[in-house]
Order: structure tokens, then C-alpha cells, then sequence
């Protein structure tokens, strides 16, 4: 929650975008832009389903990761910022490159290999609302 919020009050703060955008944005990684920007309400709401769908799988890694090794829990806030940057990371240059190869597949769009160009509010939104809030609610929530 704390990382969607984020989003949307830095497309807001940096470009006026509202949070429909935003989650257009997300969607048009299956959808392509047209279809996305094109699309009605579902479109956000398919948004919406991706966004969540994505930070539960960060979620389950981490309570997998921290179920190994018990120091990710122990040092949660340093264990936290290093993981979201590893989020960071894998978002920009694997998850978004292969959205791009997997929609070529279907939309015959060019792909695009180079990572996205998110900058430096999205590096700390995934620092302390991804990472950060998972490692701390692991550590709170975990037996």
C-alpha cells in the first residue's frame, strides 16, 4: 500500500499525473500504451491487480529469504534498504525488459532491452516503502 500511495503522489508532485495514470502506466506493460491509455476504468483496476500481484511476490521472497537466513530479520532496517534496491534493480532491468520482449510477442512491438528510465524518487520509494515496509512488517508479523 505504502509503495502504490507513493507512486502516486510522486507522478502527482512530478508531472501532474493522476493515479489512473499511474495505473495505466503499470498495465501497459501486457497491454501496450495505446490499449492502456486507450482503455476504460478496467484498465486501472488490471493496473491495480499487477501492482499488488508484484508486491506480494516481493513479499514472499523476502519472508523465504528471511526464513534462511534469520539475520534478515535480526538487522531488518539495513536488510530492508539493501532488498529494495534489489527490487529497484530487478524491476529496471529484468522485470520491465521481459514485459517488453513478451509483449513483442503478441503486439509485434519493437522490444526494448534497456532499462526503464525511473529515477531518483522511484530508487527511494522501493528503498524504504518496499523493502524497508516488507522487512519491518516481516520482522513484525513473523513467528
Amino acid at each position: 500500500m505504502l509503495d502504490i500511495h507513493a507512486a502516486f503522489l510522486s507522478a502527482y508532485l512530478t508531472a501532474g499525473r493522476s493515479p489512473l495514470w499511474v495505473l495505466r502506466a503499470v498495465a501497459s506493460a501486457v497491454l501496450g500504451r495505446d490499449a492502456a491509455f486507450g482503455g476504460g476504468a478496467w484498465v486501472g483496476v488490471l493496473g491495480l491487480g499487477m501492482h499488488f500481484t508484484v508486491a506480494f511476490g516481493a513479499t514472499l521472497v523476502f519472508v523465504l529469504l528471511s526464513r534462511k537466513f534469520p539475520a534478515l530479520l535480526r538487522q531488518a532496517i539495513p536488510a530492508g534498504l539493501v532488498y529494495g534496491l534489489g527490487v529497484y534493480l530487478f524491476m529496471n532491468c529484468v522485470t520491465i525488459p521481459l514485459c517488453s520482449w513478451f509483449r513483442s510477442l503478441y503486439l509485434h512491438t519493437p522490444v526494448n532491452w534497456a532499462h526503464a528510465p525511473f529515477g531518483w524518487p522511484q530508487f527511494f520509494i522501493h528503498l524504504t516503502c518496499v523493502g524497508l515496509a516488507i522487512s519491518l512488517a516481516v520482522r513484525r508479523w513473523s513467528r
